[in-house]
């Protein structure tokens, strides 16, 4: 150095982070005597810093000379420091100064080298060289630059032009015994063989070896510390003084710990948990005290420094063990350095200094470090005084350096290391120099100065020499480092020779119970339970389990045990929810969160009773459920918001846990999507509170400065004005923060010393302090009004809000609560009070509809998260004008989707499914198909064969009821869908119900209202057999009720199951009679009680004796048959089918009368109560009637004899119990007749009717025969055996209908499905509707079940009719098919006429008769298709006829508009010509544009060697996936939305004002400006990787085997496809491979990540490839080992993210793979995420495996359309758990 000071040349000292550079240039001054002019550069360093700044004295602006300026022309050496850390193109100003010698400055003198300026003095005066503002630098100036090297470190690296102008030197540390030496000389009292093992660990991790294994620089210049720590306290280990210096734990990932352990271990350097504890702390001296320490069993008594006089040791403060040991470690730093406490958010950190200030009496100065925080915010900021001049104001770290108290540097973390920078030398020697000029110096260095030039304190001031107080120290809190992630790397070598570290765990949970009850008075279960919950997360090994721990701090623990210990009755898992806003996490974590909580047996509580809360307020007090708050009192009545709201039970129930919040005085947060009412549920609040507010909105451009100052500029003067936040903190009012989610984190994090302490330090040198703080009333102090409280109100975290993730940085600070949309019923009642006109039904469509839009927005099916404030503008809407149709209304709402083709797909379907016939055209009528009934014809009469009547002998017993068995119940939900919304039909609504597969659709039957024909009152039970299980359902509700019966019904193998069902009356109302008739068994079944009871018909011998002569006599079985026409009378018949038998049975009174008929009886029906026919098996037919006017039941029989034709009848298979009223019979005979009369339905007739029956003894019988029909359909022999008898008939007098289920051969022939068609969509059945009164056969298809399983399949095939209907209120219909779709039907005309009317006001009015309509037509025909100029810069074109790719014009090649020849996507937003513009191309032009078309699209074939035939077959796979990939690339586009943002540019010389340059502007400064753009990143960062996704697909022989069974190798084949197509043009954020195993191998390679297919032909060649392997492979299955091998593979990559999706079918248990075998491969490596998707599966084998797997981590595919869904959640799972 000396060498090139006497050379004249400038000097580049390089080498490692740390003070070694510095202190040696600093000697090198010293030794040489020179004056220094020191500056540390930053990335906020500018110009002006360097060369000349403006100032503003006596109201003129004036240039001050800066640092390099003075130091050429003194004469002085110019120290810069941090040359890698300065952005581009600033240091080049000082090129020619380094190189002649020479600068121009900004206020017009120029500097001159030194001989050159004394030879022009030689020949000129001095006045003329002033003249010329020349100015001489002097020959003794000197340039020493201090930098770092770059690469290897980050930073920017050095412009040639100015490295070419210094001259280099390595500064390297000193070797191994130097090093030793030195601090054994200079710490004699430490133990030399701790110092060695020291030094050896340094020296270890210091070498090439270490370098090469990229472990982060050891702090060497930090070993002076260390040494005097060995030294002062003796009984500290090496491993424990190690670990302060180098916390390798904290930012090590796990390869790099090992080897730092090592070298531990090598040098027998070992852990030792010997406690460390503070004895005593006596004070001593006005700055010192004396700690006796013991450590390592040695206690030691050592002098640290002290405050003068903190606050003192305050009450609520509660020590653990643990925290005591770790104030012990703190104390013993303090002694010898700064030092810096990381720990994770929330476990205690700032209250553990806190105490730490007390014990040593140190006054706290909280300075909070955010992103932006400029190294001017650190030091010194400028502002303007009274007059206008400008001044240079301390900041609080200054202040606090010169006051000797603790500065606390919260949020090291977050600060960018440039511009911490500013402070190294402030740490290291305690020196630093201020933008002003002044110089802070050591305290000891101050003294000396003092002492030799003999100035006293105001003069050295004067000077702007201030000493830095002896007891000064900093305090440094930051949050871990994410090890192994981009970003959040924060602990640099750099930053490592700062501070020594502590690391700070979360308490145990004993300390944490300590810790509670000792500040709440006790522990309670419940309170037990979230502690327990809190560490069973924090101890999981799922990393996304662990991310959920961090809601749950102690911080948060406390505030949830204040809470319960003020309200008792708090439910834990909803405290857990509320604490962790479950609602708003993504849909895997928030399942892994509910499994965590069920392993501590925290579960969700029943339904809560929130429709009884009730708000009452008055003068005093407010009182909401089981909370009162007394109102506020306040003059500032206008700021009290008062807004329109309606108490609905879920707002009620939020509204009363934030009043408990407030009350125990907490901040509020409140998290929600938009329009759920977040603002006003606040405004409420306040209102109801009487509580005055003041409002700030953030956005992405709010600044630390404008959130708390708005800087203006009066008069010259620099002025500030307080912000909202200011305010309510100065009179106590509640300050509102809406939009939090929209400022960066790190602006809203200076929020955190407010919320935590009550502190916080304003832009203007103000500083607002508790209320209760002894500094309130000093000028520049603001006490915090003790009223003062925060609610903060953000969107929810993650797609499509794309916010900032405010609950994740603060969330723990605040109570938080998770706002949502309404449930159904609070959203209908508040709907009801915006529209009380608007009628129910369409009120509770719209809230369905908008519900499962939200369903489907969580689960990502849809991009926007639909609220309540749609609508209920929908309904205001309705309200206001009720002549508009709601489907033209929500289009209001809906519109915004209507030009993307798949969101307006999945919105149309879903308001459809709801009723809201959106899109439909009153045209749209598909009413069944009408045919002429055939004439009406008298068929013959039926007289009564009077004489002596046949007496039958009645005998009568009781009969026991079994047992009133509890049945096991379980509830689903009800997913309804209307039927009327793309078209009117007879069909009101569809549902389906959760079958099993075996499941067999035995009975269907309607409980009604006796007091109501309303429908939707009725309640529907379907009984299946094969397990037996009891469906019941109110249409009107949301879930389905299932009731298990199998140990009431055996299933009897190889007999088909024949029930009959009916709903009971009277007493027994809601119940059900249920009749096994194969084995004639009677159970009652309860569905409201879940209780069933068996009728013992038979006794015990009786039933055993028939069954031996079953078996012994070669009998057969006995069927039983049941008519319960009167069941809601509580009575029914049974009579043995083909027997004589026969038992009336009074259910009521369990009594049984039996009689013996002289016949078989081949059927019965009960006509009436008092008659009844019956046929036997001859066909002959009696009528059965009372024998005495007094007796219960029929007893006598008379014999019907037929007259004419009516054996054209055939056999009947139903009567109606009530007849027709005149006027309908009248208009169905075609003349008035008054008579009693029956309907009947039989084989070979429509429907028939008897005139006479039951009363009269002749009856006339009048049929409308059906026609004949030769057709045989395939099978009717099979089907015609499974089952006996036609289907019931259903009578509707009222509409004059018979009613009933037809085969689908049995229509005619124009409407009869082909012959084999099975399964595309086609009837199952038909409805036959004979309408007597307007003479119609109407045929109404019954569509396939929603879901046809392969045993559906067989039952459809099998069944003649597989459809089961009844009678519903209102003559309506329901119908149940073989699949467990049930819908229900309206039939009568009138109330179709009703309906249709209803459903066309619903579509709404025709609007032509308002329509204004100009034509005006873009004036440009087209000419000819053409494929256009290619533009290079491909910039996007609208219109213009010239360049393709464009949109929005004609004849070219592009999008959205008209005469072009094919479709051509340049990446730009659509411009869609009208359609009227597209019919009106000329047909030459489109044929033309055709031929265009296909000639290119062959072209495109040959190019990539693709036959037509190849690009149909792979067509197949690609449309069958189309919607899935535009999904899927949303949501991979929303992944990197945000990083896309751009950022803020300061120091510009164009764009915005920059408010923090308002002092630079008025001095006339240029780069005030800001600008947005998209930053670079900084060189030297760590390259941004991309995500890893490997797919794992099965392709074994069961794959090919089962394909035919449930397509699952098709699924695999399409799921190829989608990912490929899905993830091309991403290549750079996401590199996929696709990989396969079969019984042959464990890795077939499909793609791999360097090549993927860029073309159909080559993706088309990977699924040929996996179609013929799945064929001809071995059988075997390698899915353990293929997933093994994946993860392993991708733990060895280094990306930014891992992603393994295995693909395979749930066939795992025939190669005896045990789930928790698979499980551990899942998770074998914590840093690839697995997950297994099944899209195969036998029976419910898929579902069995995913519940053994865990949680989360499987997912069940049955349908392709899931695949983006699921996608979606692993991204968003993955990213939650890498935070």
């Amino acid at each position: 150095m000396l060498q090139k000071d006497l050379l004249q040349q400038d000097m580049f000292l390089i080498g490692r982070p740390g003070p070694l550079r510095r202190t040696l240039a600093m000697q090198f001054l010293e030794l040489t005597r020179r004056e220094l002019e020191y500056v540390s550069l930053s990335r906020d360093t500018t110009e002006s810093d360097l060369k000349q700044r403006r100032e503003i004295a006596g109201g003129t602006a004036s240039y001050l000379d800066q640092s390099a300026v003075r130091a050429a022309t003194q004469g002085r050496v110019l120290l810069l420091e941090g040359i890698e850390k300065v952005e581009r193109n600033v240091l080049p100003v000082l090129n020619n100064l380094l190189e002649n010698r020479e600068m121009q400055l900004e206020d017009g003198r120029f500097l001159m080298a030194a001989p050159r300026y004394d030879q022009l003095l030689r020949e000129h005066s001095q006045e003329e060289m002033d003249a010329w503002k020349l100015v001489r630098v002097d020959e003794d100036f000197r340039v020493i630059a201090l930098g770092l090297p770059v690469p290897r470190y980050t930073g920017n690296p050095l412009d040639p032009p100015l490295r070419s102008r210094f001259q280099a030197r390595d500064v390297t540390g000193l070797t191994y015994q130097a090093q030793v030496s030195d601090l054994t000389g200079r710490f004699p009292g430490a133990d030399p063989s701790k110092l060695a093992q020291l030094v050896s660990c340094a020296h270890a991790l210091l070498s090439a070896e270490s370098e090469a294994q990229s472990l982060p620089d050891f702090p060497a210049d930090n070993l002076s510390a260390a040494a005097q720590l060995l030294e002062l306290f003796p009984g500290l280990s090496v491993h424990e003084v190690f670990h302060r210096l180098y916390p390798f734990p904290l930012f090590l990932a796990k390869e790099g710990s090992a080897s730092v352990r090592d070298i531990l271990e090598s040098l027998r350097v070992r852990a030792d948990d010997a406690p460390n504890s503070i004895l005593e702390i006596r004070p001593e001296g006005p700055n010192s005290a004396k700690v006796s320490i013991s450590a390592g069993g040695v206690v030691s008594e050592v002098a640290v420094a002290r405050g003068e006089g903190g606050e003192g040791p305050g009450s609520s403060y509660v020590e653990t063990e643990y925290q005591g040991e770790l104030l012990g470690r703190l104390v013993q730093s303090h002694s010898a350095q700064d030092v810096c406490l990381v720990g994770p958010k929330g476990c205690g950190k700032s209250a553990t200094v806190r105490r730490l200030a007390e014990l040593l009496a140190y006054q706290t100065e909280p300075i909070v470090l955010y992103q932006d925080m400029t190294s001017r915010d650190l030091l010194q900021q400028r502002t303007t005084l009274a007059n206008g001049d400008t001044v240079w104001r301390d900041s609080p770290l200054v202040a606090a350096a010169l006051s000797g108290k603790m500065a606390l540097l919260d949020g090291l973390h977050r600060i960018h290391a440039s511009t911490l920078a500013v402070v190294h030398r402030l740490v290291h020697d305690r020196e630093l120099q201020l933008y002003d000029g002044k110089r802070l110096l050591r305290h000891d260095r101050y003294d000396a100065v003092k002492q030799q030039s003999g100035l006293n304190d105001a003069e050295l001031q004067e000077a702007g020499v201030l000493r830095i107080h002896p007891s000064f120290r900093i305090v440094a809190l930051a949050e871990p480092p994410t090890i192994g992630g981009n970003q959040g790397q924060w602990l640099s070598p750099e930053m490592l020779s700062l501070f020594l570290y502590h690391q700070m765990r979360p308490l145990s949970m004993p300390e944490e119970l300590h810790l509670i009850h000792n500040l709440y008075g006790g522990v309670p279960d419940a309170l037990r339970k979230v502690v327990e919950a809190a560490h069973f997360l924090r101890g999981s090994a799922d990393q996304t389990v662990q991310s959920l721990a961090g809601s749950l701090s102690t911080r948060q623990l406390l505030r949830v045990a204040r809470r319960m210990k003020e309200f008792p009755q708090e439910n834990v898992y909803e405290a857990i929810q509320r604490a962790c806003l479950a609602r708003f996490l993504p849909s895997m974590a928030r399942q892994a969160l509910d499994s965590a909580l069920a392993e501590v047996g925290v579960v969700p509580a029943g339904e809560s009773e929130a429709a009884d809360l009730t708000c009452q307020v008055d003068e005093r007090q407010v009182t909401i459920g089981s909370t009162t708050i007394q109102r506020h009192h306040t003059e500032a009545k206008s700021k009290v918001p008062d807004v329109l709201f309606f108490d609905v039970p879920q707002h009620l129930a939020v509204l009363e846990w934030l009043m408990q919040d407030f009350a125990l005085g907490e901040h509020l947060l409140l998290v929600g999507n938009q329009g759920v009412g977040k603002n006003k549920l606040a405004d409420r609040l306040l209102f109801l509170l009487n509580r005055p507010r003041d409002y700030i909105q953030l956005h992405r451009d709010t600044t630390v400065q404008t959130l708390t100052l708005q800087p203006t500029v009066r008069d010259g003067v620099v002025v500030y004005e307080d912000s909202p936040l200011v305010q309510a903190c100065k009179f106590g009012h509640v300050l509102v923060v809406d939009e939090a989610d929209k400022a960066p984190t790190h602006v809203t994090c200076i929020l955190k010393t407010l919320v935590e302490s009550g502190e916080m330090i304003l832009c203007d040198g103000r500083r607002i302090v508790p209320h209760s703080d002894l500094r309130v009333g000093q000028p520049g102090v603001i006490g915090m009004h003790p009223d003062f409280r925060m609610i903060v109100l953000a969107n929810r975290p993650g797609f499509p809000f794309l916010g900032n993730d405010f609950f994740g940085a603060l969330g723990d600070l605040f109570s938080c609560h998770a706002v949502d949309n309404p449930s159904q019923a609070s959203e209908i009642a508040l709907l009801k009070n915006y529209g009380p006109d608007v009628p129910e039904q369409v009120v509770l469509k719209l809230v369905r509809a908008f519900s499962e839009l939200r369903a489907m927005a969580d689960q990502g099916l849809v991009q926007y998260p639909y609220s309540t404030r749609e609508v209920v503008n929908v309904v205001k809407h309705l309200q206001k004008f009720p002549e508009e149709g709601i489907a033209s209304v929500v289009r209001n709402v809906f519109d915004f989707d209507s030009y993307s083709q798949e969101a307006k797909e999945v919105l149309v379907n879903t308001l459809h499914k709801h009723g809201i016939p959106i899109g439909t055209k009153p045209s749209n009528v598909a009413l069944g198909k009408e045919y002429p009934l055939p004439a009406l014809k008298l068929a013959g009469h039926w007289k009564t064969k009077f004489g002596e009547p046949n007496v039958l002998e009645v005998s009568e017993r009781s009969v026991k009821l079994k047992g009133g068995v509890r049945v096991e119940t379980h509830s689903h939900l009800l997913d309804r869908v209307e039927a009327r919304s793309s078209s009117f039909t007879e069909q009101q609504f569809y549902f389906s119900l959760p079958l099993v597969e075996p499941n067999v659709v035995a009975g269907a039957a309607v409980t009604m209202d006796p007091e109501s024909e309303d429908p939707s009152k009725d309640t529907l039970h379907v009984l299946v057999a094969n397990p037996a299980s009891l469906f019941s359902v109110n249409s009107s509700e949301e879930r389905v009720q299932q009731l298990e019966l199998r140990k009431l019904f055996e299933s009897t193998r190889g007999i088909f199951p024949n029930y009959s069902m009916a709903s009971l009356g009277g007493k027994l109302h809601g119940c059900l009679l249920i009749h096994d008739e194969n084995n004639n068994k009677l159970v009652i079944v309860c569905p409201e009680t879940k209780e069933a009871s068996q009728i013992m018909l038979r006794t015990n011998v009786t039933e055993t004796a028939g069954k031996i002569s079953q078996s012994f006599l070669g009998r057969s079985a006995v069927r039983w048959r049941m008519k319960s026409d009167f069941a809601n009378k509580n009575w029914a018949v049974l009579f043995e089918a083909g027997g004589s038998k026969l038992e009336v049975l009074d259910v009521e009174g369990l009594a049984v009368q039996s009689m013996q008929l002289p016949f078989d009886l081949q059927d019965l029906h009960l006509v009436a109560e008092d008659r009844w026919l019956l046929e036997d098996t001859r066909r002959n037919k009696y009528i059965m009637e009372k024998n005495h006017p007094g007796d219960a039941r029929p007893s006598q029989l008379r014999r019907l004899l037929e007259e004419g034709g009516v054996a054209a009848l055939g056999p009947i298979s139903g009567i109606a119990s009530v007849e027709l009223t005149p006027f309908t019979l009248g208009k169905v005979l075609g003349k008035q007749v008054t008579a009693p009369n029956r309907l009947l339905a039989s084989r070979d007739a429509h429907a028939a009717l008897a005139v006479g029956l039951p009363d009269l003894a002749e009856t006339e019988i009048f049929l409308w025969p059906k026609t004949k029909s030769n057709y045989v359909p395939p099978g009717a022999s099979r089907r015609s055996a499974s089952r006996e008898g036609p289907e019931k008939p259903i009578f509707l007098p009222k509409s004059g209908q018979v009613v009933r289920p037809v085969a689908r051969w049995q229509v005619p022939q124009d409407i009869r499905p082909s012959a084999g068609v099975k399964g595309a969509g086609g009837p199952a059945a038909f409805i036959e509707v004979a309408d007597l009164l307007f003479k119609k056969l109407r045929y109404i298809p019954v569509p396939e079940p929603r879901t046809v399983s392969p045993y559906t399949a067989w039952l459809l095939d099998t069944l003649e009719v597989p459809v089961q209907v009844c009678g519903t209120s209102g003559e309506g219909l329901a119908s149940v098919d073989a699949g467990g779709t049930v819908r229900f039907w309206e039939t009568g005309v009138a109330g179709l006429e009703r309906a249709l009317g209803e459903w066309r006001r619903a579509l709404g009015g025709d609007p032509s008769n308002l329509q204004l309509t100009i034509e005006q037509p873009s004036g440009r025909s087209v000419s000819g298709p053409k494929y256009g100029k290619v533009d290079p810069t491909n910039d996007p074109h609208v219109g213009g006829n010239t360049w393709a790719g464009g949109t929005g014009g004609r004849d070219t090649a592009g999008l959205g508009g008209k005469g072009g020849p094919y479709r051509l996507d340049a990446g730009h937003n659509v411009y869609q010509v009208s359609q009227e513009e597209k019919d009106a191309v000329p047909e030459h032009v489109k044929r033309a544009a055709r031929e265009m078309g296909r000639k290119a699209f062959e072209e495109r074939l040959r190019q990539i060697r693709m036959s037509e035939y190849d690009a149909q077959l792979y067509a197949q796979y690609s449309e069958a996936v189309h919607r899935e990939v535009r999904a899927l690339r949303v949501i991979l586009s929303s992944l990197q939305a945000k990083a896309k943002e751009r950022q803020w540019l300061r120091h510009q010389t164009t764009g915005e004002l920059d408010d923090a340059k308002l002092i630079e502007g008025l001095t006339g400064e240029k780069g005030i400006y800001r600008r947005r753009a998209e930053r670079e990143p900084e060189l030297g960062a760590p390259q941004l990787k991309p995500k890893r996704l490997k797919l794992v697909v099965d392709v074994s022989g069961s794959m090919y085997r089962f394909n035919s069974y449930d397509g699952r190798l098709d699924r695999v084949m399409e799921a190829a496809t989608l990912m490929m197509e899905a993830f091309e043009g991403h290549e750079d954020k996401f590199q996929y491979d696709i990989v396969g195993h079969s019984g042959e191998s464990c890795d077939l390679r499909f793609v791999d990540k360097s090549s993927p297919p860029t073309d159909n032909k080559q993706r088309l060649d990977l699924i040929k490839t996996m179609h013929a392997h799945a064929q001809f492979c071995m059988s075997g299955d390698h899915t353990l080992e293929a997933t093994s091998v994946a993860v392993e593979a991708l733990a060895k990559e280094d990306c930014d993210e891992a992603f393994v999706v295995v693909l395979s079918d749930a066939n795992l248990e025939r190669y005896g793979i045990p789930p928790e075998r698979f499980a551990r491969v899942l998770t074998s490596h914590p840093n690839v995420n697995a997950y297994a998707i099944f899209i195969g599966s036998l029976g419910n084998q898929a579902d069995r495996l995913t519940e053994k797997l865990p949680s989360g981590r499987a997912f069940v595919c049955l349908d392709l359309k899931k695949i983006p869904q699921i996608m979606q959640q692993i991204f968003a799972s993955s990213i939650l758990s890498s935070k």
